[in-house]
């Protein structure tokens, strides 16, 4: 009996044990799936620099077009150029700062403000509601639309009534390429990465039109012997804008401020003479610049 009684109890303490044991292991994995969504949160939230941070760190990365001319690009002396960068030079200046120029791609650059790689984006970055889910924008430095660029001896004039043959050249990650792909969804669409392989594969005649900012297009036709922008004007007139990581309201309420202030000496008509006179001439000029962030 006394044998019996001991056999009792020692299964009924082995069964505490085991018990208490899987408990505990219940709480460690309950605990590692917490912290795994804690960790995806965050990283969905964005990485970003504060106003301060980047004031104490004395420079300030700023993501910019590398191939883009006159909007950003890199000149013979491997020195940034630019209307985006004339502006981001002013920002860093004002900030008391260097400038640490990243090149990006259309593609990339809402990346590269979540993953923290840039502090600001001035890529020629068009304002939409669905980039504005993503990342903020601050106020519009310029107008824009999307236009269509062809040849001399094509033009294309609109895009009803499309050939399924025929393609249009659109660079990933723009506006020009979800327009299309929304509205326009039987049209073959050629996709590139890069301004420059978009406008190579153009010039080799890969396709019969390349749709892309207006302000794109008409500096391609005027640098460009033999093209024409036969649709000038597509879909709804846009704006462009400083763009930050989601939340980042110190630095995105120190930009607003700076364009508003720069508005006053009107800056950016300032830019445009400087930078982009030569490639669209004084025509354009009061269309194309925004001042202080005010739109009409």
């Amino acid at each position: 009996m006394k044998n019996l009684k001991i056999k009792k109890l020692l299964a009924v303490a082995v069964a505490s044990i085991l018990t208490v044991g899987l408990v505990a292991c219940g709480s460690s994995n309950s605990d590692s799936a917490k912290s795994d969504t804690a960790s995806g949160s965050d990283a969905a939230s964005g990485s970003y620099r504060t106003l301060d941070e980047i004031k104490e760190d004395g420079t300030i990365n700023i993501g910019v077009f590398s191939d883009k001319n006159p909007f950003g690009y890199v000149d013979e002396n491997g020195e940034y150029q630019g209307y985006d960068v004339y502006f981001a030079n002013r920002l860093a200046k004002d900030l008391g700062v260097k400038v640490n120029f990243v090149s990006t791609e259309a593609a990339n650059r809402i990346e590269y403000l979540q993953t923290g790689k840039v502090d600001v984006i001035l890529a020629n970055f068009t304002v939409t509601e669905e980039r504005a889910q993503e990342v903020d924008f601050a106020l519009p430095y310029m107008n824009v639309a999307l236009g269509v660029v062809s040849r001399e001896d094509n033009v294309i004039k609109s895009l009803d009534n499309w050939n399924k043959d025929d393609s249009i050249i659109v660079i990933s990650g723009t506006t020009a390429e979800t327009y299309l792909t929304e509205n326009y969804p039987d049209i073959p669409l050629q996709k590139f990465d890069s301004y420059a392989t978009a406008k190579e594969a153009f010039q080799n005649g890969t396709s019969v039109a390349w749709a892309n900012d207006n302000t794109e297009v008409i500096a391609f036709a005027l640098q460009n012997k033999g093209y024409t922008v036969g649709i000038s004007e597509l879909g709804n007139k846009d704006t462009i804008a400083p763009a930050v990581t989601k939340g980042n309201d110190s630095l995105r309420e120190w930009i607003n401020s700076e364009i508003e202030t720069l508005g006053q000496e009107n800056f950016f008509h300032k830019d445009y003479e400087e930078t982009l006179v030569d490639t669209y001439g004084t025509d354009y000029e009061d269309s194309l610049v925004v001042e202080g962030g005010k739109t009409e």
